[in-house]
This record gives structure tokens, sequence and C-alpha cells, in this order.
């Protein structure tokens, strides 16, 4: 039976490797909602999660300081929820470590509040998560909201040059494979990953606050022996950009600061070495371009970035024992490909 819970957190840090400290639930799966101001999206998301067809899960909302009513609502119109709220917007990845804390379930899902996932999404993403102990992430079949026949994600990938993708952006899902076929990492739209894995690896990065942070997990992850696999039997509608906004100031400079701190933490010497002139100049070309369009905070991430470099390095040595062999996609430029970059 589903319990009822409200959490009351005060603004602070919360360090995205410390232990996992409030337990008060238990059952096979905790699916985790991050909210910022997004009422308009809880109201088509909420009932589709909760109608899912998985016999045994509860779900977490966990809401960033919102203005507009969504905290309230939540709480009122479905009580079986465990709401978490927070004073201010702590920012999706710490908002999403408050959840996976306060549970103790041996799967974690993750869905954005501006989706909306078909009835049989969860138990699809156990089916293939329970294929492989070493499986740590499953992602799940992201469709265009606008056109559900094209794909949003079918999971990320990583290419050689550092740039992350939504794999398959904008590709027809009538070309998709029917069996799961494994991929780099899960986008954190929708998604689920294994609390063993989280537990060895640790949740996200805090400091990235929003962006980039599903990527350099799974980056973590994969040198660390995880896998991880796509499943398009995982079926959700994702609108895209919803929250952030596809050309915010915002979205920009932490899109940049984040994958440049990525790339230092996770790139491998070995592939720079021998590909360093393209990596700085798609590097470059990441804020060069917003930059002669008169927009200059990809710019100011960037340096930012390299403002903060040590702690990053600093990440990078503490974990030097773990692989950098982790599998990286050729760098093609197709139109069914889409730099996360840009999502």
């Amino acid at each position: 039976m589903l319990r009822t819970y409200c959490l009351i957190l005060p603004s602070g840090q919360y360090p995205f490797l410390c232990p996992l400290q409030v337990v008060i639930m238990s059952g096979p799966i905790a699916v985790v909602i991050v909210n910022w101001n997004g009422l308009q999206y809880l109201r088509a998301c909420m009932p589709a999660v909760l109608a899912q067809d998985y016999p045994d899960f509860q779900v977490v909302a966990v809401d960033n300081g919102s203005s507009d009513g969504s905290a309230a609502w939540v709480e009122s119109t479905f009580p079986q929820v465990l709401l978490i709220r927070n004073d201010t917007n702590e920012g999706f990845a710490r908002a999403t470590n408050q959840g996976i804390r306060a549970t103790e379930e041996a799967y974690i899902a993750l869905l954005n509040n501006d989706a909306r996932p078909e009835p049989d999404w969860l138990a699809a993403l156990v089916q293939a998560m329970e294929s492989d102990e070493r499986v740590g992430m499953v992602a799940s079949q992201v469709r265009l909201a606008h056109r559900p026949d094209l794909l949003d994600s079918a999971g990320i990938e990583v290419d050689l040059l550092g740039m992350a993708w939504n794999r398959h952006f904008g590709r027809p899902v009538a070309q998709e494979p029917t069996e799961a076929v494994e991929v780099f990492g899960a986008c954190g739209a929708a998604a689920l990953y294994r609390r063993k894995m989280l537990a060895e690896v640790g949740l996200f990065d805090e400091r990235y606050f929003a962006y980039y942070e599903d990527v350099e997990l799974a980056w973590r992850a994969q040198r660390a022996g995880w896998r991880c696999l796509y499943t398009p039997a995982a079926q959700v509608l994702h609108l895209h950009s919803a929250t952030g906004q596809q050309d915010s100031a915002f979205k920009a400079y932490h899109l940049n600061r984040n994958r440049v701190w990525t790339l230092i933490r996770h790139y491998p010497a070995h592939r720079f070495l021998v590909l360093w002139p393209l990596v700085l100049l798609l590097d470059t070309a990441s804020w060069m371009g917003p930059l002669l369009r008169g927009r200059p905070d990809a710019l100011r991430g960037h340096v930012d970035a390299l403002r903060e470099w040590r702690w990053a390095w600093q990440e990078r040595c503490r974990h030097a024992h773990w692989s950098y062999s982790v599998p990286l996609a050729p760098p093609r430029f197709h139109a069914d490909r889409m730099p996360r970059d840009h999502v």
C-alpha cells in the first residue's frame, strides 16, 4: 500500500556523494519527478505515472520552490505521492538526489514533469534492467509529444570528440529496433537506475545544477564497468525543452559549463593526444557561434568552467583507477542526431 509523506527541506548544500540518509519507504521502484513551476505539465504527467500497470511502485515529487501552486495541487490531488518541498529552486541534480535519498527501493526511475509515459513504461524498464546484473541504467524510448512518430531520444551517446548527443533524435519511430540494445547512457527525462550502481559510483553531481548531469553520471558508470540498455518498449511522450526553454541564456550557460567540466573529468587522454585539434575546434565553436549572434552566455559558462577546473581535475584523479576505454561513437553530424548542447 502506498503511504503519504510531506517533507519540507530548507535550502543548503547536499554533497552528491553523501550517504543515503533518509529511509522512509519500501518497494521495488521509486519514481522521482522533479518540478519547478510545471503545474500545466503535471496535470498530464502525474495521472499517467499513477496509471502504470506495474504492481508495486512509489511516486516521489520534489518541488523546487514553485510559485504556480504545483506542490499544493499534487498534495491535494494525489495524497499517495511522497511530496518533498524545497524553499527555492535547488536545481535538477540536487532535487533528484533528494528524491533518491528519501527512498530505499532497488530501482529508481526518473521522469521529467513534461513527460507522459505509456502504461507499461515501468514494466518494460524493469524487464531490461533485470536482463543482466551489470546493467545499471536503462534508457526509455522518448518520443516528441508534438510528433509522436519521431524520436526525441533513444538514449545518450558520446562521440570521439567528447560531444554528447540525444541518440537518434528526429528519427522515425518505425525505424527503431524491437529489442533492447546497448547504449552509452540514459536520458534523465525518462530513465531507470539501479541503486547498487548509484551506491558505487555516486548520485548526480549537484554542482551541475541542471543539464549534462545525466551524461556525466553515465560516463562515470561506464568507466566503473556498468552497462546501459535502451529498450524501445518503454515509451514516453516528451515536450522538448519545455521547462528549460530551448534558447534560454540559463540553458546555454549551464550546458557549456557542465560539458567542459565533464570533458576534464572523463575524456580519455590518449584520445586527446590524437584528436586535440578537432576537440578544441568543436569546443570553440560551441561558444563562438552564439557569441557572434550577440549571446555571450555560452562563453560565460565556458570561462567559468575553466576558472573552476581544479575540482574537476581532482575528480578525474580520484577515479583514475577506473577504465577510460568506454564506447564512444564516431563524430558524425547527421540530421537524426541532436547534440545535448541544444536540448
